[in-house]
């Protein structure tokens, strides 16, 4: 990511302490994120979903080629009003976990789940199913707009979902000098995604435990 001679700043960045500071900003997959953090649950045998999502992020600037500042989190999310009468509370302590979420400096932005018809291919049996299909291509834009605005050296994508892969090439297409880097969920790692990626890390399990939010940080139920 340096450009030009140690100590002489660039378009998008500032110098601290003599040296080049690249701004960092992580997009998380909050639902690829999710079902990763329920896996790390079933290795570690505990609770996991008070993930402190901004200190995460934060303990992996300094992996990041060069020097980083973390300039902004954006959580990508929505709230599952469909499945309130199976599980009631549901979209309560969702609200109530980004709320914890944004009190931590991390800004959030909701998708919706679409309800889609489908056809089992073995019975012919139809069936309704709820899929949040927004937050890709939310990500994606938002990683475009980014670069394109020149808002950040640094962009992490906090997922392993390879519908993002154009939006990645696209946004190098578009300014070849941003670092775009890959932070892999627990047993969310793939190749496609990687390959396409100036640097890529894979989290683990014990990962998420090491960065809960402290129990006042949550409301009750």
């Amino acid at each position: 990511m340096l450009r030009g001679p140690p100590g002489v700043a660039t378009p998008g960045a500032f110098l601290f302490r003599g040296s080049i500071v690249n701004r960092a900003v992580f997009l998380v997959d909050g639902f690829n994120l999710y079902h990763s953090v329920v896996e790390g649950e079933r290795a570690l045998g505990r609770r996991l979903r008070r993930l402190d999502v901004a200190s995460l992020c934060t303990s992996y600037l300094h992996a990041l080629p060069g020097h980083n500042e973390l300039q902004g989190v954006i959580h990508f999310s929505a709230l599952p009003h469909h499945l309130e009468a199976r599980r009631p509370g549901v979209v309560l302590r969702q609200s109530r976990y980004l709320e914890a979420l944004r009190a931590t400096g991390v800004e959030t932005r909701l998708g919706q789940f679409k309800r889609r018809e489908r056809t089992c291919p073995i019975c012919g049996r139809r069936f309704i199913t709820y899929e949040e299909k927004e937050t890709d291509v939310a990500i994606g834009a938002t990683l475009t707009r980014l670069v394109c605005d020149d808002a950040c050296d640094t962009v992490v994508l906090v997922t392993g979902d390879t519908d993002l892969v154009p939006a990645v090439k696209t946004a190098r297409d578009r300014d070849s000098r941003k670092t775009l880097a890959v932070l892999f969920p627990y047993r969310r790692a793939n190749a496609e995604l990687k390959r396409v990626a100036d640097a890529a890390f894979t989290l683990k399990a014990s990962s998420y435990a090491r960065h809960q939010l402290p129990p006042d940080r949550m409301r009750p139920d």
